[in-house]
């Protein structure tokens, strides 16, 4: 059996519990800067102009950012200390998001999205190994974990409603603005209320080691991004080549160091590699398909930023109540049971996703988001909480990191991976779409490559030519979407497979 290894004698203090507060917080924080730009695209679009390659590396260059850089920070706070690495990743997070609000072009607000998401890197590891440290009672860390996972389920599913509020008032440079009092707060709040915990023991930390993380992820995902926009090629082909290359090198450096960056051992323990394993494929599939989501509300729909915003946040809702009731849950029955069952109402939630089309079906919508966030929300409590009942005390950075990573990779990884399959089945059916002619090929070329731009060019053409546009385009991208649902529902069933197949004797 899998038990607890950690001692059920001492009780949280009440400062305990004020410290799981400020530390969740910016979690939920960082974890909406992943969604808070889903409703800021028109703006964007109209504002700096970004090529197709451009938008789609301003809203997925923080996540890879954050999930090459996870491992190394979780490294890091071993070594300098846990709260030292959270305090300097507050600041640096508040700066580089004044930094994102004033960008003037695309290049400027790519470079500044990179920056939050190194800082961003920080957060999540040094507050998930401050729960391993402060809570040492069993029952009470599977609660701090479960409200720190409903802080980061909440925060990626609230982006869009934040954003849209934010939207209505202001430009959309504020949406990153809303970051800066809370890092501030946990600068302040942070000294006085939280420990510091370091490893004592800890050797040096392998810069190399960090490179090949972050290249390898990079060179991985652009060269998806370019299979997507524009077909195989040569370009896309050395960009994969040179990502799986560097993860050899990456996986080969680990193995030979006294003091690896990752610590492979860990993912030998049957329980700790099949929890990373569900984490992977739990994130891919939520937070890839609310992508679509938003701009199906958006573009398809006609929604405002606010309106959209409003109809996705029961999602956050949805993933708070089932985090914080999955400690309850697993009192009363074998959590593989728990994750089996949740798994399977988000199976069902991506298939009911694949009904959508152009004319308005909120309850079919809302049914298919309560299905998903309320099915996978127990898969982050109960794989968290077993990476970190299962590590030495010790290693409860690295740990952290790498549990964060899962999620934080599975996430970025669903927003390539279904990106890259939606930008592409978007395209070929935009190239197959019979469209009448005299459509201005300046129009018609972005129209064929993204459904914001098929948009805003039907906008400028006569009725007669934008009507079809606008049909061929949404019938493109209703069944990209239905393509990417799908593969959320085979994702969600790998993991029911591999819960079913290794964590059955899990208590």
């Amino acid at each position: 059996m899998y038990a607890a290894t950690s001692p059920s004698f001492h009780r949280a203090s009440p400062r305990d519990w004020l410290a799981l507060a400020v530390i969740a917080l910016p979690c939920a924080v960082y974890a909406m800067d992943l969604t808070v730009l889903n409703l800021a695209v028109p703006h964007l679009a109209l504002d700096l102009a970004p090529s197709a390659a451009q938008l789609l590396w301003i809203i997925d260059i923080y996540g890879f950012m954050v999930a090459g850089a996870l491992m190394l920070m979780g490294t890091l706070g071993d070594r300098i200390g846990r709260r030292k690495l959270l305090l300097i990743g507050a600041a640096a997070f508040a700066l580089a998001s004044i930094a994102a609000a004033m960008a003037r072009s695309a290049e400027q607000l790519i470079l500044a999205r990179a920056l939050l998401g190194l800082a961003g890197a920080t957060l999540a590891p040094s507050t998930l190994s401050l729960i391993r440290n402060i809570f040492l009672d069993d029952r009470e860390r599977t609660f701090a974990i479960g409200v720190w996972i409903a802080c980061f389920s909440a925060g990626a599913a609230l982006g869009p409603l934040v954003g849209g509020v934010i939207l209505t008032y202001f430009g959309w440079g504020a949406v990153f603005l809303a970051a800066v009092p809370v890092m501030l707060a946990l600068l302040v709040a942070g000294p006085l209320l939280l420990p510091e915990y370091r490893d004592e023991k800890a050797g040096r930390l392998d810069i190399l080691s960090a490179a090949q993380s972050v290249i390898a992820v990079l060179a991985l995902v652009y060269g998806m991004k370019r299979v997507a926009e524009h077909g195989p090629g040569l370009e896309a082909a050395v960009a994969l080549a040179l990502g799986l290359v560097v993860v050899g090198f990456f996986l080969t450096r680990q193995k030979r160091l006294a003091d690896p960056m990752i610590d492979l051992a860990l993912f030998a323990h049957p329980g700790i590699g099949a929890a990373l394993a569900i984490n992977v494929l739990a994130m891919m599939g939520v937070m890839g398909i609310f992508v679509f989501i938003s701009q199906y509300l958006q573009f398809v729909l006609g929604m405002s930023p606010l309106e959209a915003g409003l109809w996705t946040a029961p999602s956050g809702v949805c993933f708070a109540l089932g985090s914080m009731a999955t400690p309850r849950l697993v009192r009363r029955w074998r959590p593989v049971d728990v994750l089996s069952v949740g798994l399977v109402c988000a199976i069902a939630g991506f298939l009911l996703l694949t009904q959508l089309r152009a004319e308005p079906s909120m309850g079919l919508l809302m049914g298919a988001i309560v299905l998903m966030c309320l099915g996978l929300s127990p898969a982050g409590t109960l794989t968290t909480d077993l990476v970190m009942r299962l590590a030495p005390p010790e290693r409860a950075g690295a740990a952290s990191g790498i549990s964060e990573t899962s999620f934080e990779f599975g996430g970025a990884m669903g927003i390539a991976v279904l990106g890259s399959l939606v930008a592409a089945s978007y395209r070929l059916g935009m190239e197959a779409a019979l469209l009448p002619e005299g459509i201005p090929p300046a129009l018609l070329e972005p129209a064929q490559r993204t459904l914001d731009a098929a948009v805003f060019g039907a906008a400028k053409l006569p009725e007669a030519l934008a009507t079809p546009l606008r049909e061929a385009a949404f019938t493109a991208f209703s069944h990209a979407v239905d393509l990417a649902a799908l593969t959320c529902a085979a994702s969600a069933l790998l993991a029911l497979l591999v819960a079913r197949a290794r964590l059955t004797r899990v208590r």
